[in-house]
């Protein structure tokens, strides 16, 4: 009689890798195999580790911000913690509901070193349940303003890497679209976002750049590159940041300028402090 096919037969499948994580994950079916869909998404898996690999040499300490069911979480410490004597990931999310089968989860896969907090980014930077110096911060989709917070607080923290896909910035675009008249009047840039889609579109993109600037204002190297195919997610900006020491001069400066530029300063202590 043939033997079926198992997920230990399947070459995507790294050796040791929990194939109860994977079927819990659903990129392994339930009879332990992968199909077109979760082979694809298996690869995307395996491409964001590689960019966070290398971050956690030395790491202690990784909080995940906007944890959702903590699939990052989960697969970091599947491929990376779990062999190791020490550290600790720590998943941020405001749904009790999926904290509690988090926490269920880690306990059932024997994965001691991973505990979740319920509660907003903004509240996690004054949490006592989280350590005052962290390593990396990482913070996927966390919409809108959640990812500035996620950036504050790795910067309270003292982190020295930052791993952020950034989701649903609307704030600098509402505010260019409030002052959308009076900047009209102002500067021939702002047919630059004179149409709504071009709001939209300029005020996500200018989210991130300000983003950029304030991380490199705080002596952060930042690299921006691509997540995955444009062709699965528009959602696939990744924003990239470790501490070198020496803040970039300019960079505050540069911020203000853009800013001003576009009408919208009242967002100053948000992108400049």
């Amino acid at each position: 009689m043939k033997k079926p096919n198992t997920a230990v037969d399947i070459p995507e499948i790294r050796p040791g890798q929990s194939i109860e994580l994977l079927k819990e994950l659903h990129i392994l079916t339930r009879d332990g195999k992968l199909n077109q869909d979760t082979r694809r998404k298996l690869k995307q898996v395996y491409h964001l580790y590689q960019f966070i690999e290398p971050l956690l040499e030395g790491a202690e300490t990784l909080v995940d911000h906007g944890a959702g069911k903590s699939y990052l979480g989960f697969i970091l410490y599947d491929l990376f913690i779990k062999e190791r004597a020490s550290g600790e990931i720590i998943g941020i999310e405001t749904r009790r509901e999926l904290v509690d089968k988090s926490r269920e989860l880690a306990a059932r896969l024997g994965f001691a070193r991973m505990r979740f907090i319920a509660c907003t980014v903004e509240e996690a930077q004054a949490s006592t349940e989280l350590p005052e110096r962290v390593d990396v911060v990482t913070a996927l989709h966390a919409c809108n303003t959640a990812t500035d917070d996620a950036i504050r607080f790795a910067l309270d923290r003292q982190a020295r890497h930052i791993v952020l896909v950034p989701c649903c910035q609307a704030e600098v675009a509402a505010a260019m679209r409030a002052k959308k008249n009076e900047s009209l009047g102002k500067t021939p840039l702002s047919e630059l976002w004179r149409h709504p889609i071009h709001t939209r579109e300029l005020g996500s993109h200018l989210t991130n750049v300000l983003r950029c600037l304030l991380l490199e204002s705080h002596g952060y190297d930042v690299t921006v590159t691509e997540l995955v195919g444009w062709e699965h997610s528009m959602k696939n900006e990744l924003i990239i940041a470790s501490q070198r020491g020496q803040p970039r001069k300019n960079a505050r400066q540069r911020a203000a300028t853009i800013l001003r530029e576009f009408n919208i300063e009242e967002l100053a202590p948000r992108f400049t402090y």
